[in-house]
């Protein structure tokens, strides 16, 4: 369990860090150095905690409705929410708008579950 509550952010950051990257630049929410982005990506697990199951709770039936697509719609909130508790903190964390929070949530999804996956704890590698 600690180890995953370390994880997090970890693996925030590095999406966050790949949204960067020149081959994305056309869809890239992100601006600002490693260290911006750690504690954005601590910020992002924080509200993920303390507001993502509220808002799940409020949207279930759109949840159902959508078979669980609007889980992307309640990402990019997420990744929005972030960018405008960052910029009254000034930490230089940008989002321009739904079409990039939705295209950064997406990496952010992506590179989390390829993550998850290259780590899992409690196995071994002989398995």
């Amino acid at each position: 369990m600690p180890v995953q509550i370390l994880f997090r952010p970890a693996d925030s950051t590095a999406a966050a860090f790949l949204a960067r990257h020149p081959a994305c630049s056309r869809a890239s929410p992100f601006t600002g150095d490693w260290l911006t982005l750690l504690l954005v990506a601590l910020l992002f697990g924080l509200l993920n905690v303390l507001v993502r199951p509220i808002l799940k709770l409020l949207t279930f039936p759109l949840l159902i409705l959508s078979l669980g697509l609007f889980t992307f719609v309640l990402n990019a909130f997420m990744l929005w929410l972030t960018a405008q508790i960052s910029d009254a903190a000034d930490l230089g964390f940008h989002v321009a708008g739904f079409r990039a929070a939705f295209v950064g949530a997406l990496l952010v999804t992506v590179v989390s579950f390829v993550l998850s996956l290259a780590i899992r704890p409690g196995r071994s590698r002989e398995d």
